[in-house]
């Protein structure tokens, strides 16, 4: 992607790309799970594959291309679908892009006890300092994490906040497709 800006690792950049992607599908998307392969190996093993993707011999041939999966079953909660996940050998890593509704730190201690999840959602989903949140989070099988956060609300390229930490628990839940 011509947009993306350059950054320090293929992971970061595998990152960035599809969150520039996930951003020109525009907002309210189902969540995307993306499969991460090495090009150079990509274009070696699986030539067809690589021109159905755009990646040209002349191109760059280091770093990770993002694979987009199929889409994600509508209605059944994204923690058990990732635990039906087992990925071939050729896959390097996995992302997911996600969109949540999230509150400052600061409304933590304003939340009612004893809500279920789908009044807690609603309660979120109500509140006036809630933020509409786009995370792109991806891991590699040799640990390695990254992640992008976009808010709705500052909808830029130059405003997407990245970091390996940003979303732990997401993290740990995609790392735990490559565990056997």
């Amino acid at each position: 992607m011509s947009n993306t800006p350059m950054a320090a690792s293929p992971l970061t950049r595998a990152v960035l790309e599809i969150d520039e992607y996930a951003s020109g599908l525009g907002w309210d998307q189902p969540a995307r799970l993306f499969a991460l392969v090495d090009t150079a190996r990509l274009r070696t093993q699986e030539p067809a594959l690589a021109a159905q993707l755009g990646l040209d011999a002349e191109q760059q041939t280091t770093g990770l291309t993002p694979i987009e999966q199929e889409e994600i079953p509508a209605g059944k909660p994204l923690d058990e679908f990732l635990g039906t996940i087992a990925w071939p050998d050729a896959v390097v890593g996995c992302a997911l892009t996600v969109e949540r509704l999230m509150l400052p730190p600061s409304a933590e201690a304003s939340v009612p006890e004893g809500l279920t999840e789908k009044k807690l959602a609603q309660w979120v989903a109500e509140h006036p300092d809630r933020q509409e949140v786009r995370m792109t989070v991806a891991v590699l099988r040799d640990g390695a994490r990254d992640s992008a956060l976009r808010l709705r609300e500052k909808d830029s390229p130059t405003e997407v906040l990245t970091g390996g930490a940003l979303v732990p628990g997401l993290a740990e839940a995609l790392a735990a497709t490559f565990e056997e």
